[in-house]
């Protein structure tokens, strides 16, 4: 590449700029090497070291790094008295400082003055008796010096000292390495008298264990269990000792102590503190085991987990279920095995127990919602004590006090007051039954406590009872649809058609009426059964003058066609002469008196302006005379049809030209714009000739006809499903 003098320039990659930067770097300054070549040197050379040191040292007095190298350099120069002086003046300056003495005893030691090591490390230790570094280094060396005797001294020295676990291990290892296994086992009884912790009663088991004495190894357990007594705190401390103890002997094949181990230390220790305990009880019955033990082991870690849940939210109700049905499971499993008395009576303590812990967990403030689940445990408790326990005195006991504990003047659960009232009636207590049920309606009434008063005496087949609670049930409530037709249909099915009516009657009277259509379709249904085709045109014409619904109109036509039973003194008779299995005679409908209907609900609807409503009744009303009717009036439904059209007209507030769809009835475009009409009933003649004689097709005709479109293309709003607009015209465009 040409610079600007037009000289070529010489293009460097980077490894060879690194190499050169390298080679251009000067070397760092070396302090050149002496070399002594005879005493007077030597002396001389010796001498101003020296002078370096003490002057570096009397300006850092404190400083033992400084100390540490002119006390080293003197070592290396062989000069160990002057060494040792050095480290006495060091320790003068700081006599605590641990890597002062191990740099002195190492530096004995490397001139093999052993004598002199031994010393200092007796002086460390007595001066620093808390640093077991010094300790240890002390010990190696006797030890390394095969005196054994020195060593164990040096051990006892320390060990009065009551060091941590460390020490005392590695003091009952030197007695091992030795095979002094009896005097290893007094150090551990000496360990235990100042550290009385389960670990130590542990490793002291395991190592008379493994020396094979196997009646010590269960005197030193024992003596543990002793030593942690029966409080609750102190054998909680113990479930290590505990579990050693059963590891221990289920490894010699004592199963059954093992087990009898276990059990002592899971009845005394609580559930919820007890996990790894569990789990390794768990683990011996899965090996060693039988079925039954091993399923109250994994009861066992199940209560467990839930104390663990509950102790975290007390309220947690769906955890106080699972936990009560664990319980009644276990109980029943010992049932069906055919436990002793005394078991049973054990497994029934423990679900009560648990439903008073339940039931004790009151929800905070005064919303239903937060008693919902709460008001089962009560009668979960309550069937608990009847079914499993029979203990009926604290069955009804456990209802009472939940009735009194529900605030019945913010709300109730109804639920709890038939609960309550059938448990008497099984105890054959019927006047407590009614006496819970009429308090519960008296102090708080509501409709589940009147249905469910209702259906108690109708199981009774107390009627007049039934009859007077209806009455008060529909005082209560009077606008209850429900409620009128069922009381209407016991005295139906007690066959008092007349009390029957007069309900009727008296329900579609009420001026405010929840889903009054019910009601009005209940009734109407009734008379059709009874045959009473007059009384039920009667209630339709009552209905479609209050109403008037299309879907009431459509519901009356069907009615009319369709056939409906003989009026009931006639089958009665009738079912006397002849056969029970004869089929039920009907009277046929009258086609004439729907179609009737028809055309006056069409009419109605038309005069109200409701097109979506008059489509529903055509595509019904064609439906009909496809099946009842001729040609000729399948072909006069089809005519009043409607058709779908784009309607163009000015949006008032935003003044632009809008186009929308738009149902138009063939007879409201006669009588509005008769002349138009004929045209375009004309026009729609000419296109279905066209498209007979195959000269045209639906949507390629043009001038006249270019705004008509297929109405099977467009569909307008509709009232229901069953509502389609059928009629395939032409739409016309403004």
């Amino acid at each position: 590449m040409l610079n600007e003098f037009g000289w070529f320039n010489r293009i460097k990659n980077p490894e060879q700029l690194l190499r050169e930067a390298q080679e251009r770097q000067e070397t760092a300054f070396r302090a050149p090497k002496q070399r002594v070549e005879d005493f007077e040197e030597l002396h001389e050379y010796r001498g101003r070291k020296r002078k370096e040191f003490e002057e570096r040292i009397r300006r850092t007095r404190g400083s033992i790094k400084e100390w540490l190298q002119y006390a080293n350099w003197e070592a290396s120069q062989n000069e160990f008295a002057r060494s040792r002086s050095i480290f006495e003046r060091a320790l003068d300056v700081d006599p605590r400082s641990v890597q002062l003495w191990l740099s002195y005893t190492e530096m004995e030691l490397k001139s093999r003055n052993v004598q002199h090591a031994r010393n200092l490390y007796d002086r460390a230790v007595t001066l620093l008796p808390r640093v077991d570094q010094l300790w240890y280094k002390y010990v190696f060396l006797e030890e390394l010096l095969q005196n054994v005797p020195g060593a164990r001294q040096v051990f006892e020295r320390w060990m009065q000292w009551e060091p941590d676990d460390k020490a005392w291990q590695a003091y009952i290892k030197l007695e091992e390495r030795y095979n002094e296994l009896d005097r290893a086992s007094t150090i551990y009884e000496r360990w235990i008298a100042v550290r009385p912790e389960p670990r130590v009663w542990v490793k002291w088991g395991k190592f008379e264990e493994e020396r094979g004495k196997l009646d010590k190894a269960r005197e030193v357990f024992q003596t543990a269990l002793e030593f942690y007594g029966d409080d609750e705190e102190q054998i909680e401390k113990a479930q290590a000792v505990f579990g050693a103890f059963a590891k221990m002997e289920t490894r010699l094949k004592e199963y059954e102590r093992a087990r009898v181990i276990y059990k002592f230390a899971l009845s005394r220790i609580p559930r919820s503190k007890s996990a790894g305990l569990y789990a390794s009880y768990t683990k011996f019955e899965k090996q060693h085991g039988t079925r039954n033990t091993l399923e109250n082991t994994v009861l066992g870690k199940r209560r467990i987990q839930y104390e663990d849940e509950l102790a975290q939210d007390g309220r947690n109700y769906d955890v106080w279920f699972d936990y009560a049905r664990l319980e009644e499971g276990a109980l029943q499993d010992l049932a069906d095995e055919g436990a002793t008395p005394e078991e049973e009576e054990a497994a029934t303590t423990r679900v009560r127990e648990v439903y008073e812990r339940a039931v004790a967990q009151v929800p905070p403030g005064g919303e239903k919602r937060h008693w919902r689940r709460y008001i089962f445990l009560w009668l979960n408790y309550a069937l608990f004590e009847e079914i499993e326990a029979k203990d009926y005195a604290r069955a009804r006991q456990i209802f009472q006090t939940a009735v009194t504990l529900v605030p019945h003047k913010q709300f109730t659960f109804a639920k709890l007051w038939v609960m309550f009232a059938k448990f008497e009636v099984r105890r054959l207590d019927l006047p407590g039954a009614r006496k819970i049920l009429g308090t519960a309606i008296g102090m708080c009434p509501k409709e589940a406590l009147f249905k469910g008063y209702i259906e108690l005496e109708i199981e009774l087949r107390e009627f007049d009872r039934a009859r007077t609670l209806y009455e008060k049930y529909l005082e209560f409530d009077p606008a209850n649809s429900p409620a009128w037709i069922k009381f209407a249909e016991l005295e139906s099915q007690l066959q008092d058609f007349d009390r029957t009516r007069a309900i009727f009657e008296l329900g579609i009277s009420q001026s405010p009426l929840s889903m009054p259509e019910l009601l009005w379709k209940a009734y109407i249904d009734f008379e059709i059964e009874e045959g009473e085709r007059e009384t039920a045109r009667a209630l339709y014409e009552r209905l479609v003058a209050l109403s008037g619904h299309v879907k009431v109109w459509i519901s009356y036509a069907l009615f009319e066609a369709e056939p409906i039973p003989l009026p009931r003194e006639v089958r009665e008779d009738e079912e006397e002469e002849e056969d029970e299995e004869a089929e039920t005679r009907t009277v046929p409908g009258d086609a004439v008196h729907a179609r009737g209907v028809f055309e006056r609900g069409y009419k109605d609807l038309k005069s109200k302006g409701l097109k979506s409503e008059r489509v529903a009744l055509l595509s019904v009303w064609k439906t009909f005379e496809q099946v009842n009717g001729s040609a000729s009036d399948v072909a006069k439904v089809e005519g009043m049809m409607p058709i779908s059209t784009r309607r163009r007209h000015v949006d008032e507030e935003t003044g632009e030209t809008i186009e929308d769809w738009d149902i138009v009835f063939a007879d409201d475009e006669r009588e509005a714009n008769p002349t138009s009409f004929k045209f375009l009933q004309m026009a729609h003649a000419w296109k279905t000739s066209q498209a007979a004689q195959g000269l045209g097709s639906g949507g390629g005709g043009s001038g006249i006809l270019s705004g008509f479109a297929a109405a099977s293309t467009a569909k307008p709003r509709e009232v229901d499903a069953s509502s389609e607009v059928a009629s395939s015209h032409g739409d016309e465009s403004d």
